[in-house]
């Protein structure tokens, strides 16, 4: 029997694709993280940030209706989280630290839309959730659960 032989004009546009994938995969993982982790310590530590993409602070907490610890909280886990997502290994942990960055974005959305606030205040939300969406979509099959 004679070996198959692949198809060479198709290995090409596969190791383009497979490398643009890895690209996304990359970029949008660590815009997400560096969102994520700075966020995670401002709110832990409950320091002030000023500006429209900024964290709530206690003000903007309370603003929300949810109670002060509830910044130390958000803050933990979303620090794990990054180390989590960056991490090698542990497919499963990665995975749960994606459903609670997509918990906690839409969360942080909905928050905000329920209090009135203006479409300027969701911009932060939304891009980490978008971020969240396409870092796990783009993720590498050694960082699935199931391959």
């Amino acid at each position: 029997m004679a070996a198959q032989i692949k198809n060479p004009a198709m290995i090409i546009p596969q190791r383009i694709m497979t490398m643009r994938n890895k690209i996304i995969f990359w970029v949008a993982t660590l815009w997400l993280s560096s969102g994520m982790l700075a966020t995670g310590v401002l709110q832990l530590f409950k320091m002030k940030a000023e500006g429209a993409v900024s964290p709530p602070g206690a003000e903007g907490i309370a603003h929300l209706g949810y109670p002060l610890y509830f910044l130390t909280i958000l803050g933990i886990w979303k620090i794990l989280g990054v180390l989590a997502v960056l991490v090698p290994r542990r497919p499963l942990v990665k995975e749960w630290a994606y459903a609670g960055f997509f918990f906690t974005m839409s969360g942080a959305i909905f928050s905000h839309v329920a209090v009135g606030d203006p479409l300027k205040e969701l911009f932060p939300s939304l891009l980490l959730l978008v971020l969240t969406v396409v870092s796990w979509y783009f993720r590498p099959a050694d960082r699935r659960v199931f391959n």
